[in-house]
């Protein structure tokens, strides 16, 4: 008897099975025919082998999916690390600092880092909005999306963050905005994307018109325009020697812009000395757009 039984829970499992495969392979069917009437004969439901290989291809792509989530956790893991060694580095050196890892694209994690600021600082007195990408294809290379990823990352992350900290400093009568812009926001490069110099430019008309409305609140708002940057990413492009010299070549005084030579513009324009400077769009270029 007890045979009898998980014989026939065995056949339901098996009728279940096949009328599941069979609405699947309808239902498969559908989505890709043209149904000119109820009488009308569907066309061939997929094999077996058919059905399986749709449900490998869709595993693969879950399996790729899943590896990008642990990479991009990895580097999220990476980019804490070295806040929480600069917040240390700095609390060592007499400073307050505190670290945390966003994502610039988001309007809720502004909102919620501006929250956090404000409720462990009691003020926001300075922001230096530094995020941006390039994807270096020309135009006529690039997808719509990657258009649109540029624009998110360099151009939006400038946008949350203004508008979340605006309120912030006009409560406390003052503040100070700083924009990471490019010589590729005052001036066309031909040798640099075109997304890249639209998001640029953007950027630097943004820090006009957020200079121009808010001054009479006593919030200052102005841009840095560096020219290539020598870090260790540019160090990887500028491998190559015929390149590298005919970047400097353009350059009258004859070096890249240097880490600390974009620091110290920051630290500038943050500082009580630029208390006038409002709307300003300072190239650190060593001439690049003088000519």
């Amino acid at each position: 008897m007890k045979k009898t039984t998980a014989g026939r829970k065995v056949n339901n499992v098996k009728r279940r099975l096949v009328s599941a495969l069979l609405l699947a392979a309808v239902t498969l069917t559908a989505t890709g025919s043209v149904w000119e009437s109820p009488a009308e004969t569907v066309q061939a439901a997929p094999s077996m082998n058919e059905l399986q290989n749709s449900i490998n291809n869709h595993q693969n792509q879950l399996n790729n999916i899943n590896s990008q989530i642990n990479s991009l956790q990895d580097e999220q893991d990476l980019v804490q690390e070295k806040i929480d060694q600069l917040v240390e580095e700095l609390k060592r050196q007499g400073g307050k600092a505190h670290g945390a890892v966003a994502d610039v694209t988001s309007e809720e994690e502004w909102k919620t880092i501006v929250e956090r600021i404000v409720s462990e600082s009691g003020r926001l007195d300075v922001v230096v909005n530094n995020a941006g990408i390039n994807i270096r294809k020309p135009i006529e290379e690039m997808v719509k999306d990657e258009w649109m990823k540029m624009m998110e990352v360099n151009t939006a992350s400038v946008f949350l963050a203004t508008k979340y900290v605006l309120p912030v400093m006009r409560k406390q009568g003052g503040g100070a905005i700083i924009n990471t812009s490019s010589i590729c926001g005052l001036i066309g490069h031909m040798n640099t994307p075109e997304a890249y110099t639209a998001t640029k430019g953007a950027i630097t008309l943004l820090t006009k018109s957020v200079a121009a409305r808010y001054g009479k609140d006593n919030i200052r708002c102005n841009s840095i325009h560096p020219a290539t940057v020598d870090t260790p990413f540019v160090a990887a492009l500028m491998a190559d020697p015929v390149k590298k010299q005919a970047r400097l070549n353009e350059i009258p005084l004859g070096r890249l812009t240097s880490v600390e030579d974009v620091a110290n513009a920051v630290l500038y324009l943050a500082s009580d000395e630029a208390s006038f400077l409002n709307g300003v769009n300072l190239p650190i270029d060593g001439g690049v757009t003088c000519y």
